[in-house]
């Protein structure tokens, strides 16, 4: 080897040294800045709500702040991508949801990033019940009504959803699948909007999450039917499961996680899971989110990980079967 060669190896040697140095000491020290969660919904809706209570708790353990920043739009997509392209620091984090992590890669032709290749998983978070709710207006008290309702009125009753590709999007697909029924979708950028136009009588039925749809059955503005979920509602016990109701083996079960950029250090991951599990475990956490119609659901990153990959296949099966298409 020549002297200019061993000069050249000599440096690139010092380089990676300082290099593996640095991301050490990182490491050591996160956070030593402010943590960005990304929500790909609008201000109100569950996933912003579950964001917004982890974020709290996580903010006082790290003693660092946890902002939540809303970038709504492309049913999670915006957000998702933004956290797929961030730094892999572990400073940039998204609460995914079941719309963006696992049904749009079977609702959309291509998307700006693969949920398993792009993200390193931190946690689950939470799952989350979803309510199919009516107008009071609705000449329908049971799903068994609306549905002879929607038979009668092919392509005429609208069902709105946070954002396609969302628990509530695909519900109201599968509704109309098992049900044998037309009902029209439309897409909205968040839970709370939908629920606004709900309540206006611009919609006549969507699939909301508990935290949404609670308050408005409670005053009366809607009227709920029954549950999306395999079990009763703690919130909501008296409503039936829509299997109970008549709809056999219809279940969607809704759930949030965090996730950060891939290549994020593991002893980054680790410090975040711990500290993410840590706040799901706390009882005061958990008796916000219960009181939500939030059950908290901490994992392991490896859990995680295997839990979203389940989630693509199954949803992968029930997109094709509905014929299912991003707007």
């Amino acid at each position: 080897m020549t002297r200019d060669l061993r000069q050249r190896a000599v440096r690139a040697l010092l380089n990676c040294s300082v290099v593996l140095t640095c991301t050490s000491v990182s490491a050591a020290e996160f956070p030593a800045k402010p943590v960005r969660i990304l929500v790909g919904g609008a201000t109100g809706g569950g996933v912003d709500i579950t964001a917004r209570i982890l974020a709290k708790s996580l903010s006082e353990s790290m003693r660092q702040q946890c902002v939540v920043e809303n970038r709504p739009g492309a049913s999670g997509n915006i957000a998702s991508e933004l956290v797929a392209k961030a730094a892999p620091d572990g400073y940039t984090l998204l609460m995914g949801t079941i719309a963006p992590l696992a049904i749009n890669p079977s609702l959309y032709p291509s998307l700006p990033f693969d949920p398993v290749r792009d993200f390193s998983p931190l946690s689950r978070a939470a799952d989350s019940t979803n309510v199919l709710v009516v107008h009071p207006s609705l000449p329908a008290r049971s799903v068994k009504e609306l549905i002879a309702l929607a038979k009668a009125r092919p392509g005429q009753l609208l069902f709105g959803s946070a954002q396609t590709g969302s628990a509530g999007h695909l519900a109201g697909e599968l509704f109309n699948t098992v049900a044998n029924v037309k009902t029209v979708h439309v897409p909205y950028k968040g839970g709370a909007p939908a629920m606004i136009d709900l309540m206006s009588g611009q919609l006549q039925m969507i699939f909301a999450t508990v935290i949404t749809a609670a308050p408005q059955v409670k005053s009366g503005r809607v009227r709920a039917l029954a549950v999306t979920t395999a079990k009763r509602s703690a919130v909501m016990p008296e409503l039936p499961t829509m299997d109970e109701a008549g709809l056999r083996g219809f279940e969607v079960n809704n759930w949030y996680g965090l996730v950060a950029p891939a290549k994020t250090p593991p002893d980054i991951v680790k410090a975040l899971n711990r500290e993410i599990v840590a706040a799901l475990n706390q009882a005061e956490v958990r008796d916000v989110m219960l009181r939500q119609g939030l059950d908290p659901a901490p994992s392991t990153p490896e859990e995680f990980g295997a839990y979203i990959r389940s989630e693509i296949a199954k949803w992968r099966k029930v997109v094709q079967a509905s014929g299912a298409k991003a707007d």
